[in-house]
């Protein structure tokens, strides 16, 4: 199965076989998945054969791009093909050597041009016209009517365009391949008796612990259960910059373990690793068809038998009409044939797709079909979830103001990092966590002793700190103490109004010090967001946070519009106005899981950090691997080249056709120049379209 169009022959010759509930075409891959019951497949086997292709049940070993013969066969041919052409202009013209010249010639005929006889005559028993019905007709017609050199020629050069074609299809597939290559076959797993062992991946059961030393892969997903290290995560998330990971943290297969010895707790088998998964999402994306290439699959269905016509008008009609020769009249007719070929037309399309594919998952970013591939080209407006997508997911201590007047500012923050240390609030942790950095190396000191420490429900904390009694809580805390005054609510005021959350430490005199914390925006958001306005892409924030910080944080992410305070099912609601607005051209970047609905109603759906995530692979049209934003505009970008790449090839193949046919009705093209023609137009539209694949290793 070497192109749609074959593709296309399969499909009709399985739609009369009963029991047959759907067929998962992988052209790339060279496959077909039959979803049927057991008993249907000789049956299935049989009409596949009878359309005159050579189906090969698979095992668990990859499929070969080309028989190990296949070049040696090719090169027979090409040389028995010139061997002929020698014949005809160099030996004498008798008739022993015209029957050695004829031999020679059907010799190259039978070696090169086998498949394409085989798939030709059962297209035409069947009644139908494709590629190989095309080239059977015209190779058997220049034969009988003494052109048997040309038609050696032109059978051996057809085939060798074939074969090329094919090895550039296959190193579109190997680029997604190689992917599945990067994990390791074997993994250390440490053995009950607590020694280490070598073992497949495919053995090592759920909750062994493996060993990764450093410079080597990491062998399967799961999280770190001893060391610490940089982990090179680009082959996943297509992150540049080495991620540091510890106790706790997830690891994937097939990323690179830099500096430290890791302990891994494998939590997932090897055929369902991360790097697994996104192999068989770009996979199963192959196979649905992007509209381009529907187009051309539409296209030329009816353009290959039109062409047949033509070619028999010109057979029939030139000698009446034009006063041709009837030799003459079917010599031209028999070049049309070969020029008309849609190779180059129907090769294009799943190339390019298949090559920007593979492009976009090594840059940490899965696209599940060529229809968003494509529709991406059309986005007028995205928008964009807050909590995870623009900004970091976790609160972190973004200011801080000492307004004691009994104590130094340094004591009064140790306080404040002392109870709040004993507190799992998140808004505690985060101050915590944010006075020991800006402490630095006075972090490193044992703080203060806290002693009776309770917790205020609703309210905060209470702690009695080198003798005295604070309380580190929320404003309503301080309202109850009696602590407010109408400095203090002017200066909370002007943080709440910023969309931060503030906490107040006090005793019981006084409020000893504000502490502001808010979610931040991650550092790529802003660029994200200009770069989608480059494109001409409105932005717009939906949240279901209050208004004040969605504006706050649209107005720092340069957001065009902001919308607060939505349930989810104001989220697709949203989306429908946008939608209505747009021209019904809208993405939605989220989590993959809160904002399932919008997702869903999108135009095209983006799930952020779907790294490991089974519910963000499921639930978007494109993942993004890790959590950055500019994957976003990126995807845009690949889309707008990709539909240039794929306007230019149809350009190119119909541009081509034309020239050459209006030569062949002329009298200015051969059939060597026809079969040139076509085979020039595959390999330049092929070539195109791999040109993507370059964008991989930018």
């Amino acid at each position: 199965m070497d192109c749609a169009a074959e593709e296309s022959e399969i499909r009709h010759a399985l739609a009369s076989v009963p029991g047959i509930r759907g067929l998962g075409f992988q052209l790339a891959a060279r496959t077909l998945a039959i979803d049927a019951p057991a008993d249907v497949l000789p049956a299935a086997l049989a009409a596949i054969r009878k359309a005159g292709f050579d189906p090969e049940p698979l095992d668990a070993a990859s499929v070969a791009a080309a028989p190990a013969d296949g070049l040696l066969r090719l090169g027979g041919a090409l040389a028995l093909a010139v061997g002929a052409e020698g014949v005809a202009f160099f030996a004498p013209d008798t008739q022993a050597f015209r029957a050695l010249g004829m031999v020679v010639a059907a010799a190259a005929i039978g070696l090169a041009g086998f498949s394409t006889y085989r798939k030709g005559l059962a297209a035409l028993r069947q009644g139908r016209l494709n590629i190989n019905a095309l080239m059977t007709v015209a190779v058997t017609g220049a034969f009988l009517i003494g052109q048997w050199p040309e038609a050696a020629m032109v059978m051996a050069l057809y085939a060798v365009a074939e074969l090329i074609e094919a090895r550039a299809v296959d190193r579109a597939r190997n680029a997604i391949q190689g992917l599945l290559a990067l994990a390791p076959d074997t993994a250390e797993v440490r053995q009950p008796d607590g020694r280490w062992a070598v073992a497949a991946c495919a053995d090592v059961p759920l909750g062994a612990t493996v060993r990764v030393k450093p410079g080597a892969r990491i062998p399967l997903d799961g999280t770190v259960a001893a060391g610490t290290s940089a982990v090179n995560q680009a082959p996943v998330t297509g992150e540049s910059i080495p991620v540091d990971k510890g106790v706790g943290d997830a690891v994937f297969a097939g990323t690179i373990n830099d500096t430290g010895l890791l302990e891994v707790t494998v939590t997932a088998a090897a055929s369902n690793t991360t790097l697994a998964r996104i192999i068989h999402a770009v996979e199963q994306a192959q196979g649905a068809r992007a509209p381009t290439q529907q187009f051309v699959d539409r296209f030329a269905a009816v353009y290959t038998p039109a062409v047949f016509v033509a070619a028999l008008l010109v057979a029939v009609l030139g000698p009446w009409a034009l006063g041709w020769g009837g030799m003459e009249a079917l010599y031209k007719a028999l070049v049309l044939l070969v020029i008309a070929c849609p190779c180059a037309l129907v090769i294009a399309t799943p190339v390019t797709v298949v090559s920007a594919l593979a492009s976009a998952a090594r840059r940490g970013i899965l696209i599940k079909g060529g229809v968003y591939l494509e529709d991406a080209h059309r986005l007028r407006a995205v928008a964009l979830d807050k909590t995870g997508t623009l900004t970091e997911g976790r609160p972190r201590l973004v200011a801080q103001e000492v307004l004691a007047t009994t104590a130094p500012a340094a004591q009064v923050l140790g306080w404040a990092a002392a109870l709040a240390g004993h507190s799992d609030h998140p808004v505690s942790r985060a101050i915590a966590q944010g006075l020991h950095d800006t402490a630095g190396s006075a972090a490193e000191q044992a703080g203060p002793a806290v002693q009776g420490f309770t917790a205020l429900a609703g309210r905060g904390v209470q702690g009695q700190v080198d003798g005295r009694t604070l309380v580190l809580g929320n404003h309503r805390l301080i309202e109850e103490r009696g602590l407010c005054s109408p400095a203090l609510e002017a200066r909370l005021a002007a943080h709440e109004q910023q969309g931060r959350t503030v906490t107040l430490l006090a005793d019981g005199a006084e409020v000893l010090a504000v502490l502001a914390v808010a979610d931040t925006i991650k550092p790529s958001s802003r660029e994200a967001v200009a770069q989608l306005r480059a494109l001409g892409v409105a932005t717009v924030m939906l949240t279901g946070d209050n208004a004040t910080t969605a504006r706050t944080i649209a107005h720092e992410a340069g957001l065009d519009e902001a919308r607060g305070n939505l349930l989810p099912e104001e989220k697709l609601a949203a989306i429908e106005a946008l939608q209505a607005q747009h021209g019904a051209h809208v993405a939605m970047v989220g989590d993959g899981i809160n904002d399932a609905p919008a997702l869903a109603r999108a135009d095209i759906g983006f799930a952020m950090g779907g790294a490991g995530t089974d519910t963000a692979m499921e639930a978007a049209d494109v993942v993004i691997m890790n959590d950055d934003l500019r994957r976003i505009p990126e995807v845009i970008r690949l889309s707008r080249h990709t539909r240039g790449v794929l306007v230019q090839n149809i350009v190119i193949a119909l541009g081509i056709k034309a020239v050459f046919l209006v030569l062949a009705v002329a009298g200015h093209a051969s059939m060597w120049m026809a079969v040139f023609a076509d085979m020039g137009a595959s390999l330049i539209v092929v070539a195109n379209g791999l040109r993507l694949l370059r964008g991989a290793r930018a």
